[in-house]
């Protein structure tokens, strides 16, 4: 182990290109295409104060969003942006905001609307402005997605692309590493989209292209050992899902048996799921996990709730009250012996999904997609620095497939790796009403016949995610030459990167049916069984 690593966060090792979220649905794409060429990346929210942060970005990117930059209430950026000294891309709306800002009048509805790919002309221009389609050639297509255009060239600008319904389609400044793009690079259907912020990441920036897996074990085992001290002890919720257990895995190598690696069982988990885990990390891992049983408190808090972020607050809460009790527990047990210490510390595996989806753009708590159990969705004590004990997230940095890079790096077996992810509230949100025992038992039952019969089906690692879910409005069906009247259970499998966009998978039909009719012949309870096939976004991968 190097001494000498750096126990700093990424943005204070690595040169990093800042996105700033302007309430685009594909903002977090433009991290991936960074971080796909080895640019580390953070996005934060269009009201963060540059002043306020204690490092310095390489180039900024502002994002798109759904506003119009001359209605009242639009989004804006800190002025420092532009004071900063760095290079700045706008995408759509951010384009628009950076002529906006040179004159309002540059900014105006357009006569028709621009959504989805068209040509685009690249327009050479003699100076450094050529470098964001450097090696690009003379056109490209690209995916627009705007009704208010430029109308006007900002003073002080040139024009670098056009199209045939927008002039100003690319804009540079003169002199400045200022840029704007009315189009949307990070979209796949974007042609060498990913070229494009290469280019103004790595040519006008300058990052270096360093972020990988390689090197994060060493350099996150020295801040948690920095972070943690010599005596203390840190509990951990494992569920067995490849982020916690990623995450144990990373804790166990850091502090050793300082660490303590719990599943809490909510009476909302999977078929056998809780035997399972704890027989596949002591195999696997050589980690021994302690079981406790917590489904009497969780069945009686969410009794007669039924909003969903309400039954994820109530289950973030009871969490972390059973860890707490737990975290109490084990520093009795481990008085007057070598583990002797106070347990000061909670890990949890939140990704940076978990936290880019729990924050609107504005920068509060949205309530346009969800509380995430990893984020948001824990209690207020907990986020503000005021419970008993304080959360250690070593994997907050990272998207789901970097997750699974770091955990082979770590050498955990592939059956682990390549676990389908299962929401920490477990079942409790894939029914859609109030959580009942006799409810959770029906979408328990339908949700294994559906994972085992993908299984058999050969196709389990060709599916991201896939579930059962219930739906507690009924249908009427027929079954055994009687009426029925039952619940509907939704079916969902999708295939996905980095969770944070994500496509159904597309079954076989004969497949499908055929699990729709075990599904129907042998779950009490059920008369219907429907595919969900929206995709993310518009809709998110769990239902609630």
């Amino acid at each position: 182990m190097s001494e000498t690593l750096d126990a700093a966060p990424p943005h204070a090792t690595f040169d990093t290109v800042l996105v700033l979220d302007l309430g685009s649905q594909t903002s977090h794409l433009i991290l991936r295409r960074l971080r796909s060429i080895g640019v580390y990346s953070e996005m934060l929210p269009c009201t963060q104060k540059l002043k306020d942060l204690s490092w310095k970005p390489v180039g900024i990117i502002l994002s798109g969003g759904p506003s119009s930059v001359y209605s009242p209430d639009a989004p804006n950026v800190d002025p420092l942006v532009f004071e900063l000294g760095v290079p700045v891309l706008g995408v759509c709306y951010g384009c628009q905001l950076i002529a906006w800002r040179v004159n309002p009048n540059n900014v105006a509805p357009g006569v028709a609307r621009e959504y989805g790919e068209t040509s685009m002309a690249i327009r050479k221009v003699g100076n450094h402005a050529d470098r964001l389609f450097e090696g690009l050639g003379d056109s490209l297509n690209v995916v627009m997605s705007h009704f208010d255009k430029l109308v006007d060239l900002p003073n002080g600008f040139k024009t670098i692309a056009t199209t045939k319904n927008s002039e100003f389609a690319g804009i540079a400044h003169e002199s400045q590493p200022v840029f704007g793009i009315q189009f949307h690079p990070e979209i796949s259907h974007t042609e060498r989209g990913t070229d494009i912020i290469a280019n103004f990441a790595l040519k006008i920036c300058g990052a270096r292209a360093d972020w990988k897996m390689d090197n994060f074990s060493e350099r996150e085992i020295v801040r948690i050992r920095k972070l943690v001290g010599d005596k203390a002890q840190v509990i951990g919720a494992v569920s067995g899902g490849v982020d916690s257990t990623v995450a144990a895995k990373l804790l166990t190598e850091a502090i050793g048996d300082r660490f303590k690696s719990i599943l809490v069982d909510t009476g909302l988990m999977r078929l056998n799921e809780c035997e399972q885990v704890k027989e596949t990390l002591d195999k696997h891992l050589g980690i021994n996990l302690t079981v406790v049983d917590g489904s009497n408190l969780f069945f009686s808090r969410l009794a007669g709730v039924t909003e969903p972020e309400a039954k994820r607050k109530i289950i973030g809460e009871t969490f972390i009250d059973l860890f707490e009790i737990e975290a109490l527990r084990i520093e009795k047990e481990a008085e007057n012996t070598s583990f002797a210490g106070k347990v000061e510390w909670f890990l949890q595996g939140t990704l940076y999904a978990d936290i880019v989806e729990s924050l609107s753009f504005k920068g509060a708590a949205s309530s346009t997609i969800k509380s995430h159990h990893n984020a948001g969705g824990l209690p207020a004590r907990m986020q503000n620095g005021e419970a008993h004990l304080k959360l250690l997230e070593p994997l907050r940095e990272l998207f789901k497939d970097e997750v699974r890079a770091f955990g082979r790096q770590l050498q955990i077996h592939e059956e682990l790796i390549g676990r389908h992810p299962f929401p920490g509230p477990g079942l409790g949100i894939r029914i859609i009403g109030e959580v009942t025992r006799e409810r959770v038992e029906i979408v328990r039952k339908a949700d294994h016949i559906f994972i085992s019969m993908i299984r058999e089906a050969g196709i389990y690692d060709e599916v991201t995610q896939a579930y059962a879910a219930l739906d507690t409005n009924r249908a009427v069906g027929v079954q055994g030459d009687a009426r029925a009247y039952g619940y509907i259970c939704v079916l969902r499998a999708v295939t996905s990167l980095d969770m944070m966009s994500a496509e159904p998978y597309e079954f076989e039909w004969s497949l499908l049916k055929a699990i729709s009719r075990r599904i129907v012949n042998e779950v009490d309870g059920i008369a219907r069984v429907v595919y969900d096939t929206t995709s993310k976004p518009p809709g998110t991968i769990e239902l609630e």
